[in-house]
């Protein structure tokens, strides 16, 4: 007679063995011949050598089902047990990932599945669009996903807190609630991939890591997932000093909008810059998002097309003025 360990990682215990442990005893029903023992994240499993196997097997399944669906619902295990299915999350090219119950996160529009594509084969990404397009949500969609598979350690979410020159003494509360407000948008995308109680540990354990971009100075930053996200609002040496902190085995994209740079000077933008200065490195993509990739209201589209009107309305203003007042002089 065997007896095995068998330690389950990453996915939620609570929705594993299901309200009232329904799901777990329907698990244990399936095995009468085993004597199944858990205490959180261990199952202690006794019986013959087959049989161990078989239940090990089948734990895997149902854990990798969990792990990309989010839920565990008792048709699910039946389909496992009962049809004898396994799980297989290739069925859509476009699903990055399942998110909290069961919410399908897939590539919408056609730079977000470019994105993914590119992100396939290169290291360094760069996507740059107007807002709603959902470039940040499809990175991080990523990142959960690459941490899921194992692919990197940790994910690391950072913004710079331009708005208050990264001077947040003013502010009332602690370190984090000083920051939350400029973070906020970060935390909105990972509640939707990651269960609260397990996004909380994560955060808690170092898993997952939300800080402003200058806590990003004199770290090496391997094994992990990076996003610099609002990089308009980095300056040169700002954006230099993120893209060196990059390690061994790292995944780094960056997300922008040009026309949304809240520094003094606008041309100070290192985001403006840096196409040009990496313009013949090797293994760095760029993915231009525009306005047919904004997925938020009807209204937001709407909206960005009129500035973008008034914009150029006042260019060809100024120049205008200007060939008016040469003619003057």
């Amino acid at each position: 007679m065997a007896d095995k360990l068998l330690v389950v990682e990453d996915v939620d215990m609570v929705q594993l063995y299901g309200i009232n442990n329904v799901n777990y005893n329907f698990i244990v029903s399936q095995f009468p011949k085993l004597k199944i023992i858990s205490r959180g994240k261990e199952i202690r499993v006794i019986g013959d050598d087959a049989e161990i196997g078989r239940f090990e097997s089948k734990l895997n399944i149902i854990t990798e089902y969990l792990l990309y669906q989010g839920n565990l619902k008792e048709t699910a295990l039946a389909d496992i047990f009962l049809k004898n299915e396994n799980f297989d999350n290739t069925a859509s090219p476009d699903i990055i990932v399942y998110g909290n119950n069961g919410r399908i996160i897939r590539a919408r529009t056609e730079n977000q599945r470019k994105l993914v594509e590119l992100y396939k084969e290169t290291d360094l990404l760069f996507a740059i669009g107007p807002a709603g397009s959902g470039k940040t949500y499809t990175a991080i969609a990523l990142a959960v996903c690459a941490l899921r598979n194992r692919e990197v350690r940790k994910i690391i979410l950072t913004r710079p807190a331009v708005e208050a020159g990264e001077r947040l003494g003013f502010l009332p509360g602690d370190f984090k609630e000083k920051l939350d407000p400029y973070l906020q948008p970060l935390y909105d995308a990972l509640n939707d991939m990651i269960p609260q109680r397990k996004l909380q540990t994560y955060i808690e354990d170092g898993t997952v890591q939300i800080a402003p971009l200058a806590y990003m100075r004199g770290r090496t930053l391997d094994n992990a997932f990076v996003i610099l996200d609002e990089a308009q609002n980095t300056t040169l040496n700002q954006i230099k000093m993120f893209l060196t902190r990059m390690g061994c085995n790292a995944k780094f994209i960056i997300t922008g909008d040009v026309t949304q740079i809240d520094l003094p000077y606008k041309n100070d933008s290192g985001l403006l810059q840096i196409r040009k200065i990496l313009a013949d490195v090797k293994n760095i993509g760029f993915i231009d998002f525009d306005n047919r990739d904004i997925i938020r209201h009807p209204l937001v589209k709407t909206i960005i097309n009129a500035f973008e009107k008034n914009d150029e309305n006042n260019i060809e203003q100024d120049k205008k003025d200007e060939s008016n007042r040469k003619n003057r002089i």
